[in-house]
């Protein structure tokens, strides 16, 4: 946000953030509105920048995990690499492979291209013709700033660092938790991360809070590390049901937070009078 000229206090963008988290619980990829209008609301930042800036950072973890899902495969080949092959990686090449050569989807995608300029080029056309700009238009101007941000960081070498210790950080807490159950403590840094990927994949999935499919990828995972079902359901069990516990506590505390907050900076009003300056309280 910081190229784009706002500069939001770090207790916002944090109870923002917990708040989207929270919200993705109810539904799934909820929360990356709700974290936008959150901030707009708190801070009078245009909600279609905040957006553009949200798509950016999901584009940038979703990199991220695809380059982890390499590095598992790499280290653990033997062990993982056939399962990968044919569970994730073969799977998702063939799928590519059969979409970018069917006429059915390429015609699809032009119309829907198509579709789009049009529209967009239409409502420019009605906009300059009434002399205001329609919503949509605003909407579409505003996703581009916040996407374009990306090229204008000025610390682009710190968003780098800190977009991969955020991964690290997630990676040191699945391999602490292996050590919370004896079936698990053993397991070394190499599960750690493929655990990690199998999470990550898990979490993004189109569930609420990644329930369901969490489970399943990582104790299919632990399986291939000779534990029984049950030991790999009872790790991923503990492991997602102390995220969720923490992002209840946290959203439904930043939640609060942020309407006191909120409700404080509307008190705070300072209007003018005849050579007289008073507060709303």
């Amino acid at each position: 946000m910081e190229p784009l000229g706002y500069s939001p206090p770090l207790k916002k963008t944090t109870y923002s953030l917990m708040v989207g988290y929270f919200a993705n619980l109810a539904f799934p990829r909820l929360g990356e509105v709700t974290r936008c209008a959150a901030l707009s609301k708190a801070e009078a930042i245009p909600f279609n920048i905040l957006l553009g800036t949200v798509i950016v950072e999901r584009a940038v973890d979703l990199i991220t995990l695809f380059l982890l899902l390499i590095m598992a495969g790499i280290i653990e080949f033997k062990r993982l690499g056939s399962v990968l092959n044919e569970n994730i990686i073969h799977p998702a090449f063939d799928k590519l492979k059969h979409a970018a050569t069917s006429p059915v989807f390429i015609l699809a995608a032009l119309v829907l291209i198509a579709g789009f300029l049009f529209l967009f080029y239409y409502l420019r056309k009605k906009s300059r013709q009434s002399g205001q700009e329609s919503k949509t238009i605003h909407l579409f101007k505003g996703l581009a700033s916040g996407l374009k941000a990306i090229g204008k960081l000025k610390r682009p070498w710190l968003f780098i660092f800190h977009s991969l210790f955020i991964w690290f950080l997630y990676y040191i807490s699945v391999y602490l938790c292996l050590f919370a159950l004896p079936s698990t403590a053993g397991l070394g840094l190499t599960a750690a991360l493929f655990l990690l990927v199998a999470g990550g994949l898990g979490m993004s999935a189109p569930v609420q809070g990644g329930i369901v499919a969490y489970h399943l990828l990582v104790s299919q995972g632990l399986m291939l590390y000779g534990l029984s079902r049950q030991d790999g359901l009872a790790f991923a069990t503990l492991a997602h049901t102390s995220q969720i516990a923490l992002v209840v506590l946290f959203g439904s505390a930043s939640l609060l937070l942020l309407f006191l907050e909120n409700k404080k900076n509307r008190k705070s009003l300072v209007y003018q009078e005849p050579g007289i300056e008073k507060q709303i309280m």
